[in-house]
């Protein structure tokens, strides 16, 4: 006898915390839905009920009503109710790698009361899953991962595999399934749109036929079974799951099927369980590697657009991320470890920044009062972020509050290296004296002078408070210092002197001048176009024009996707004015243009408008002598509306492949058409070639790579020939800003239903200033993996100074922890308070070893990114160096325990 195969029902909800409801009102939605779980699970209407994966619902709902909240987790502890693995659902694509790992982290706090989590990786509505993620699973002890958008059309079950070897069993599963069993609703699978538009019906189909069509059309695709319907949906409170179950059991046996009411665990041991009897039979699992970004037919977008809808939001999240995994953790770490007050000051950072990553808030695809409250959240980001860090420093013996009478004689400076090796490098640093003095020079700590720029900001009158000091205004004079900082160990400090006088030092001025061209890092000459680009010019004569273009569009789309005008007209400023500006560490190439911009789209969205509106744009291109990358910094004030700005930087000989970075890994994407074919069918989207990167993209191999660094502008892609702006063989190309006014909409040419409700977002315009930093390196300067790392990771987390306390000085110091032949991925406090984590990075394809320098006798524990134990051996340093090698794309993380 075989026994018939079985089909799961999982009765969820998908919690969107906010989207086209602010978070409140979204919110009193929830505390219901809550009450009408625990009643049907209180009376046995239904078994079991998963939590939507994430434990900050639970945290929602206790705000209001913490009687609820203990319910719920009583459940929980019953195992009737299935909460996490996350804090929240996160796009994964769009936040850093340690991002996801606090927030596997904090879900597993929130979980503590209850005693239960869920170990699958369940990730059902991502906008696309990166390569990484297996990684970041096995990380946590999971092995399976519950996908949908992104995953190999029509393959329902594959091993999905990371750069670094990471494997997870990926089940692959739309998790709307409540058309199927809720009674008196059926979503007409003949209209794509009954979601959004309104049209549920209620017509004379049985339960049991809706469950018959079901089971024919995942019987296409995995015809043995076992199957899943995760019987619910965005924000559908369940009804009598066990009814409904029997009410349909009938349909199940027509097509050969048991139906059970079950959980994610008791389906995944049973699809896994199925999958091994397939492979023993000679019917292995695909396995498919690196992300999951290719789109998969009717109704299962990628929604490519939310990369770049609202980059402010992307643009705070980058430096909010930037501000707590390199500066705040790190100085909690290594200066005031058993600090409670500080860590909970941590932690609640966190927790802010977590609740803007769901796809919704951080994708920027929600109604706009939403993301008024996303821009607060990443201020309090910062204030807290910043908070921690001047407490640590504190800690440390740097008192830079500006207290008392402003210098008059001296100044001291205190620089910070936030990377693991030795670095020095560019440093602006604001600095306050007494109203009539100025800085004359700048020495290290040996004495050595150190050439700076000083720019005036103007007097003000300067103000200092704090816990252990009475609030003092002071007349004041603010200054801004430019100066490259000689070589620090990693994590080290070092602390310059400034000594002031009656008149700025003349050779720490700036010299102004008309021109056009400067001098290019590594020799030749940059020299501005007359659509404000720059062309280099090499010393063997040969040129490559068209760097840092700047392109502007039509986009008739909406948050979630870009969508060509039918008559498109693409603008390219045009240079008005340009000046030069050197100084002894710096030069900086000024350029005024305008974009005379269409003022939006025409009445029916075909085209753009004939009227036109002059946009300023101002360019500023840096070069500091001793650092390889030219700095770009943009600004503009967006008047316009229903347009696409992008950055342009060519390289004179492509490949068939681009690169970018995810969370761990160097990733390799093919180069595409900028927006492939047009779909025909309804429910369709057009392949983008866009893709979302951490912080760089690169075009050519070697002598020939250009590459982009761009923290906070998430969305980068190839062009080939035939689509590059500047005529050259290849681009890398940055999306700067997308301006559209609409949530959703349903006549799109790129997608061809929409993907969301129909509701004016006029804030998605992005009217207003707009500023934006990216760099550039050519060449020998970017011509190794390593090296792009490397340059990367100096851009995205520059060096920083302080002026300390007028009164008070530091000495230099290096860093207790150092490490070199790796990249600085973390170094917090571990979670239980015992030690500290740090952990390396190896991005790149070619194995290496990282030499770790930590006190004498620490004991560097191998631990995986939940905190546990590997079982790798445990290490006790020595006199010198511990040497760890990391393989091809590795990470390693290591508690690091001072000597007993």
């Amino acid at each position: 006898m075989t026994t018939a195969p079985e089909c799961h029902v999982v009765t969820h909800v998908h919690w969107d915390r906010e989207w086209y409801r602010p978070f409140e009102s979204f919110r009193a939605r929830l505390v219901e839905l809550a009450s009408r779980v625990c009643e049907e699970l209180d009376d046995g209407r239904m078994q079991a009920f998963h939590l939507d994966g994430q434990t900050i619902v639970l945290a929602d709902v206790e705000a209001l009503r913490p009687d609820l909240a203990e319910r719920l987790r009583a459940h929980a502890r019953a195992g009737r109710l299935t909460l996490g693995p996350w804090h929240v659902l996160a796009d994964n694509q769009l936040v850093s790698g340690e991002n996801l790992i606090r927030n596997l982290l904090t879900a597993r706090r929130h979980a503590s009361a209850t005693g239960t989590l869920a170990g699958v990786g369940y990730s059902p509505d991502a906008f696309g899953h990166p390569a990484d993620l297996p990684r970041l699973l096995n990380g946590f002890g999971m092995d399976t991962a519950l996908i949908w958008r992104g995953a190999p059309d029509g393959v329902a079950r594959f091993r999905w595999r990371s750069p670094d070897g990471s494997e997870v069993f990926a089940v692959n599963q739309g998790y709307h399934g409540a058309e199927v069993l809720w009674p008196d609703a059926e979503a007409d699978a003949k209209d794509d749109s009954t979601a959004y538009a309104g049209t549920v019906t209620d017509n004379a189909s049985t339960a049991a036929t809706r469950l018959g069509d079901y089971l024919a059309t995942e019987h296409k695709r995995l015809p043995a079974g076992p199957w899943l319907l995760l019987n619910g949906g965005d924000h559908l409170a369940p009804t009598g799951p066990g009814d409904r179950i029997r009410d349909a059991a009938p349909g199940a046996e027509a097509t050969g099927a048991v139906l059970r009411e079950s959980t994610l665990e008791e389906f995944f041991a049973a699809a896994r369980t199925a999958a091994e009897v397939r492979r023993s039979g000679g019917d292995p699992l695909p396995l498919v590697e690196g992300e999951l970004r290719e789109a998969a037919g009717y109704l299962t977008f990628i929604l490519a657009g939310t990369l770049s809808a609202r980059t402010y939001l992307k643009q705070a999240n980058a430096a909010a991320q930037n501000l707590l995994e390199r500066w705040a953790e790190p100085a909690l770490a290594l200066h005031a470890p058993h600090d409670r007050t500080l860590r909970a000051d941590l932690d609640h950072a966190w927790e802010l920044l977590l609740r803007n990553a769901p796809h919704d808030s951080l994708c920027g695809c929600s109604v706009d009062e939403v993301h008024r409250e996303n821009a607060v959240r990443y201020d309090r980001v910062q204030q807290l972020g910043e908070h921690v860090v001047s407490r640590a420093l504190l800690a440390s013996g740097l008192d830079v509050r500006a207290y008392g009478d402003p210098v008059r004689e001296h100044a001291d400076l205190a620089v910070l290296n936030p990377h693991a090796d030795a670095t020095g490098g560019p440093v602006t640093v604001e600095l306050l004296t007494a109203p009539d003095r100025h800085p004359v020079t700048l020495t290290a700590a040996d004495g050595t002078p150190v050439p700076f720029e000083t720019e005036i900001l103007g007097p003000e009158t300067a103000f200092e408070a704090d816990l252990d000091l009475l609030p003092d205004s002071r007349p004041a004079l603010r200054h801004r210092l430019f100066f490259t900082a000689p070589l620090m160990e990693g994590l080290g400090r070092t602390v310059l002197r400034v000594t002031l006088g009656d008149a700025p030092a003349e050779e720490a001025g700036a010299m102004t001048e008309k021109g056009r061209s400067i001098a290019a890092p590594g020799g030749g000459v940059l020299t501005a176009a007359d659509d404000a680009s720059l062309t280099l010019t090499r010393a063997d004569g040969s040129e490559l024009a068209g760097l840092g273009l700047l392109t502007d569009g039509g986009d008739s789309g909406d948050t979630y996707n870009y969508d060509p005008p039918v008559r498109d007209a693409i603008v390219t400023p045009r240079l008005v004015d340009s000046r030069t500006r050197t100084s002894a560490v710096r030069t900086v190439l000024e350029l005024d243009a305008v974009l005379d911009l269409p003022a939006g789209l025409t009445a029916d969205r075909t085209g753009r408008d004939e009227k036109t509106v002059t946009v300023p744009v101002r360019i500023e291109v840096t070069h500091w002598y001793d650092d390889p990358l030219l700095h770009w910094h943009i600004a503009l004030d967006n008047t316009v509306r229903d347009h696409r700005l992008r950055f342009h930087a060519p390289t004179a000989r492509g490949t068939k492949t681009w690169t970018g970075d995810g969370q761990w890994s160097l990733i390799e994407r093919l180069v595409r058409p900028d927006l492939g074919p047009l779909p025909t069918e309804r429910g369709h989207e057009a392949v983008c070639g866009a893709a979302p990167v951490q912080g760089l993209g690169a075009v050519g191999r070697g002598a020939d790579r250009t590459a982009v660094f761009a923290p906070g502008l998430p969305e980068m892609r190839a062009l080939g020939a035939g689509e590059t702006a500047s005529g050259a063989d290849q681009e890398i190309v940055v999306t700067l800003l997308r301006a559209v006014g609409w949530l959703s909409r349903f006549d799109l040419r790129s997608r061809t239903t929409g993907a969301g409700p129909m509701l004016p977002t006029p804030e998605a315009q992005c009217q207003g200033p707009q500023r934006f930093e990216l760099a550039l390196a050519l060449g020998a300067d970017v011509a190794t993996d390593v090296q792009l790392a490397a340059r990367s990771a100096a851009f995205r987390t520059p060096l920083r100074a302080w002026q300390l306390r007028p009164g008070s000085t530091a000495a230099p110091a290096a860093g207790t922890i150092r490490v070199d032949g790796a990249l600085l991925g973390a170094l917090k406090p571990a979670e239980d308070g015992d030690g500290i984590v740090l952990r390396l990075t190896n991005p790149t394809s070619a194995a290496c070893a990282a030499r770790v320098h930590a006190p004498e006798g620490a004991l560097l524990t191998p631990i995986r990114m939940d905190e546990r134990p590997t079982g790798a051996p445990v290490v006790r340093q020595g006199l010198t160096e511990s040497v760890w090698p990391l393989a091809p794309f590795a990470t390693l993380s290591l508690r690091v325990k001072p000597s007993a």
